[in-house]
């Protein structure tokens, strides 16, 4: 199954259906994203029992419109496992990107590539989107506020 049809920025994968062979498995609610080699894993999908549960990118086809997924059971159940392991598309936006040790700019969204690599990020430099290689580039951590 191939996985993403064409280049496309990976917010507009975020609140689509999911579906198996035309029926609603639930909707994506976020991505999640190996920041070490800028790949998706996949995605979390906020299903009709209210659960959440996570799909792998490989195990997908993201059309324009939707997502289909071949078998319901491809929808795992452990999505603290893969969270664990890989970055929230939603927790980074925003975030400051460091290239060469210096701030580029703030994550607006990424730009993925059609077998789910992340070619590249898409930055607000002070009020204007510039896109820079993923490769190279880090999500710096967020800094802890005082609430």
């Amino acid at each position: 199954m191939s996985v993403i049809v064409t280049p496309r920025l990976a917010g507009s994968l975020v609140g689509v259906p999911v579906n198996s062979r035309r029926s609603r498995l639930g909707r994506t609610v976020d991505l999640l994203v190996d920041v070490d080699r800028w790949r998706v894993l996949g995605f979390v999908v906020e299903c009709g029992d209210d659960g959440e549960r996570f799909l792998p990118l490989a195990a997908s086809q993201a059309g324009s419109d939707e997502i289909e997924v071949g078998s319901p059971l491809m929808l795992l159940e452990d999505v603290g496992f893969y969270r664990a392991r890989a970055q929230s598309l939603r927790a980074m936006a925003g975030a400051e990107i460091a290239r060469a040790g210096r701030s580029a700019g703030f994550l607006g969204d990424l730009v993925l590539a059609g077998t789910g690599e992340v070619d590249e990020l898409e930055l607000d430099v002070g009020g204007v989107h510039r896109r820079v290689p993923a490769r190279g580039s880090i999500v710096s951590p967020p800094t802890a506020t005082a609430a």
